[in-house]
């Protein structure tokens, strides 16, 4: 017969043995990480590919073509990490839907610019001219605080990351806004006189920042992108490898070729 201590030691060695498989079952996955379709994803395979050859790390790329799904697919555990948005998104994110995730280092800044195809500098907005931005809430913001510092419009509070149209209280030259996806800026240029669109959508269509941009962040904007995980993994060795090799001299010439020269490392 079995006494308490001694099933009380075989009921705690089940439970670490079961502990220590989930683990393990863990670790013989693959890595799963959401990046944005395009560049981004080009840039994050090559970290991928260091990765695979410093620590044998298996990763699996699951490529997004908006900026909701990733973190929904984070949330509810179908990826364990993603890349492809900077800290006051995920912020927003996270107050807005409650979603448990954390940022666990940072990747790159890619400057936002305007473009246009039919005005030669931001000088030239005419009264009552029509800006296309994005309408996700801090890159929305973003643009509206860029403007504010062109003096072209003025908000009620510009350090509000998360500013909308609703919060702009003079606007001299009664610019209109349309609000679009981010993935659909590009093609909205033979419609309206400027549009503000991410390098993710604006390098991919043949829009170069530094050669096309009428206006354009500087470089020491705050808004680098993030590696985020869920508050139950961000710990997850895996993780770390992955950024450990994704933060390095390789990854960052890799990202200068494809962005045409505007990819900023946010961790040197």
């Amino acid at each position: 017969m079995i006494n308490r201590r001694s099933f009380a030691a075989v009921c705690a060695a089940l439970t670490l043995g079961v502990s220590g498989w989930a683990t393990f079952a863990r670790a013989a996955e693959p890595l799963k990480v959401g990046v944005m379709a395009g560049p981004e994803a080009q840039v994050m395979e090559t970290a991928v590919e260091r990765a695979r050859k410093e620590f044998g790390l298996d990763v699996k790329l699951v490529e997004f073509s908006d900026y909701v799904a990733p973190n929904v697919a984070l949330a509810d555990g179908s990826i364990d990490a993603n890349a492809f948005q900077h800290r006051p998104y995920l912020e927003a994110m996270v107050r807005d839907r409650g979603f448990k995730l954390v940022a666990v280092a940072n990747t790159f800044v890619y400057p936002i610019g305007a473009y246009s195809k039919k005005l030669k500098s931001i000088a030239e907005l005419s009264d009552g001219a029509t800006i296309a931005i994005p309408n996700d809430p801090s890159n929305e913001g973003r643009v509206l605080i860029l403007l504010d510092k062109q003096g072209l419009i003025k908000l009620d509070d510009a350090s509000n990351l998360e500013a909308t149209p609703l919060d702009i209280t003079k606007n001299p030259k009664k610019l209109k806004f349309i609000e679009l996806d981010a993935a659909q800026l590009p093609r909205s240029l033979d419609d309206v006189d400027v549009a503000f669109i991410n390098n993710t959508y604006a390098v991919p269509a043949g829009l170069i920042p530094t050669r096309d941009a009428i206006l354009v962040e500087d470089k020491d904007s705050p808004y680098v992108n993030i590696f985020a995980a869920r508050e139950d993994n961000q710990n997850d060795p895996r993780i770390k490898q992955l950024i450990e090799a994704y933060q390095s001299d390789e990854v960052a010439k890799r990202a200068d070729e494809l962005f045409k020269g505007t990819a900023v490392p946010g961790w040197k």
